[in-house]
């Protein structure tokens, strides 16, 4: 995709949502760090469910340590993999408390060292608590950016790298979040819906579908 064509690209997608956020809801950096540990392999809608009466009781790790892993459990047994997320977000509450006086790093390398904390997590955390110009590629962004023909790459940091070099800058706060929508509710991953993409114009994917399918 030519420079130009990419900032119009993210142009549009501003114009129509000029201020994109996450669909996880959280009151905190910690509970955001939270939220996103559970989100993996889960949807937003099923995370929110379940961390409303979590959030509500635990503000902080210290709070999360008190309420212990079976009481965690309790709350988000609903989620996916439930069990595992439960022990990394405990230690990653221990760990947070030990070495960061119970707050949420503002680094990367930090984040990471954390239990259950990957390079995306990290990436969700620092965009959307710390306002950093990061972008975290999930799978909504990943496929959108190889489709287009945005930012292709055969892994998630591939992809990534790929955005750091072109996204433009009045456009890299939002990127990620602009990306992940379109993903989710326009360029999906079945049939996307081009007859009503905003950017299809500019898209380089081939097999566009250009009105909708009949039941």
């Amino acid at each position: 995709m030519k420079r130009a064509d990419v900032f119009e690209f993210f142009r549009r997608l501003a114009e129509a949502n000029p201020a994109p956020e996450t669909e996880l809801e959280y009151g905190n950096a910690y509970q955001l760090l939270v939220a996103v540990t559970l989100s993996a392999q889960a949807t937003d809608v099923g995370v929110n469910k379940a961390t409303r009466t979590l959030f509500a009781e635990v503000t902080a790790p210290q709070a999360m340590l008190a309420l212990g892993e079976e009481g965690l459990k309790k709350h988000i047994r609903t989620i996916g993999l439930f069990n595992s997320k439960a022990k990394n977000v405990m230690a990653a509450a221990a760990l947070l408390v030990e070495r960061h006086g119970g707050e949420v790093p503002q680094t990367r390398e930090d984040l990471v060292q954390l239990p259950g904390v990957g390079r995306k997590t990290a990436n969700v955390v620092l965009n959307c608590a710390f306002g950093q110009e990061t972008f975290a590629v999930d799978t909504h962004i990943f496929r959108v950016s190889n489709r287009t023909g945005l930012a292709r790459g055969k892994t998630p940091e591939q992809v990534e790298a790929a955005l750091e070099r072109v996204v433009p800058r009045p456009f890299r706060l939002g990127a990620h979040h602009w990306l992940i929508l379109h993903g989710r509710y326009v360029c999906k991953a079945r049939t996307p819906e081009c007859w009503r993409c905003p950017v299809e114009d500019l898209c380089g994917y081939k097999a566009k579908v250009l009105e909708p399918r009949k039941p």
